[in-house]
């Protein structure tokens, strides 16, 4: 008897994450198959991906390119949308099984939000819902009770230990960091550095935002919240340690002094993998770690001095209520000036504590208070770059 396929939604697909987890739905074809799609703006690969994949609903965020893709995928019987609403609706009209949330930053918030109100399954590569609307996000998986399973390395590494350890106790948890391109590099030394050098990251193969947040620690801050609400940890219970080799994605150490650790090459196509078939370990063919090729696995300390927004995300999370979404909201704008050449890379941080401390503070925020502190702090972050 032929086994029914599990139908995979991708919110994000033309991205890294979303490009690698179509490959996934390639090598697990006899398992998996595509229902959505889901682009910001990038037409042209979303066209090419629902004609390899041929989901039944394909949505394009940016409306202008509509025409485009409606006209591109109408002799295959594909429903084509536009805009971010429509993204959300979907959720409820959409078979899907599980729904990998990989869109980038803030814009993932909402149809994660409707993802988990219809009741589907989360696949979650998009950590700045939890970061911006963690309370809100966490509190709607208890009342639908739909389960959330975390895409990126660390949190899927962490993910992967706590199996099986039940109501276990966890004395804390250790996040590895790579240290992105300037590690071992001090305030000084990165006055001038360039764009191009701060794409270029020594491990992972990932999209600009992420490749600037990691050369930041910005990423690594961000995550420090995500474990937060993943997991449900207090702030002491979360520590960084720098780990060059990217090979451990991340450890748990229990109340007992007991460290486990989840290790493998550094590929996402690994934990997209496993939250796809979770709680089966499916056969992949992906490359394997040698232990005889890795002769050393080194640790230190991150330099929260020179990487400043390490330290304002434990900040952030201290705080509560809408500072993580003022933070994220103005790294995003930060990041995009950044990458327009319109600030210097030491300035993302100087950008990200000035909003901090000019925009209002909300201690119980609701759904429309995120959003609302959303739009004010890019508001002043832009004043504050003219």
């Amino acid at each position: 008897m032929e086994h029914q396929k599990k139908k995979i939604a991708i919110l994000g697909s033309t991205g890294s994450i979303g490009t690698q987890a179509l490959e996934v739905v390639s090598e697990q074809s006899d398992f998996l198959e595509v229902e959505v799609l889901t682009a910001n703006s990038n037409a042209d690969l979303l066209i090419a991906q629902a004609i390899q994949y041929k989901p039944n609903h394909v949505v394009i965020a940016d409306e202008s390119k509509y025409l485009q893709v409606k006209s591109a995928l109408d002799p295959l019987d594909i429903k084509v949308f536009a805009g971010n609403k429509a993204i959300e609706e979907l959720m409820g009209i959409t078979e899907s099984d599980l729904v990998l949330t990989a869109m980038v930053g803030y814009s993932g918030l909402k149809p994660t939000i409707s993802a988990i109100e219809n009741n589907k399954k989360i696949a979650l590569a998009n950590k700045e819902t939890l970061v911006v609307a963690g309370e809100l996000v966490t509190r709607l998986c208890a009342e639908h009770k739909v389960e959330m399973i975390p895409v990126d390395s660390e949190h899927s590494a962490i993910f992967q230990c706590l199996v099986g350890e039940g109501l276990n106790p966890i004395e804390r948890i250790i996040l590895t960091a790579s240290g992105g391109p300037f590690r071992g590099k001090h305030r000084d030394e990165l006055l001038e550095v360039t764009k191009a050098q701060a794409l270029k990251h020594p491990n992972w193969s990932m999209g600009a935002k992420i490749t600037i947040d990691s050369a930041t620690m910005m990423n690594k801050g961000l995550e420090v919240i995500e474990a937060k609400w993943l997991f449900g940890l207090s702030k002491e219970q979360i520590d960084v340690v720098v780990h060059p080799q990217s090979i451990i994605h991340s450890m748990v150490e229990f109340n007992d002094g007991s460290i486990k650790a989840q290790m493998g090459l550094p590929d996402m196509k690994l934990p997209i993998h496993y939250a796809f078939f979770f709680p089966q370990r499916v056969k992949t063919d992906f490359r394997r770690l040698s232990f005889k090729e890795m002769k050393t696995l080194t640790f230190e300390e991150p330099d929260a001095i020179t990487f400043r927004n390490l330290g304002l995300a434990y900040e952030a999370m201290d705080k509560g209520g809408n500072m993580a979404c003022i933070l994220n909201a103005a790294n995003e704008i930060a990041v995009e000036a950044f990458l327009q050449d319109k600030i210097k890379f030491l300035q993302i941080a100087e950008l990200n504590e000035k909003c901090m401390s000019q925009v209002g503070f909300i201690m119980k925020p609701n759904l429309n208070d995120y959003v609302e502190t959303d739009a004010e702090t890019r508001r002043i972050a832009r004043d504050l770059l003219a």
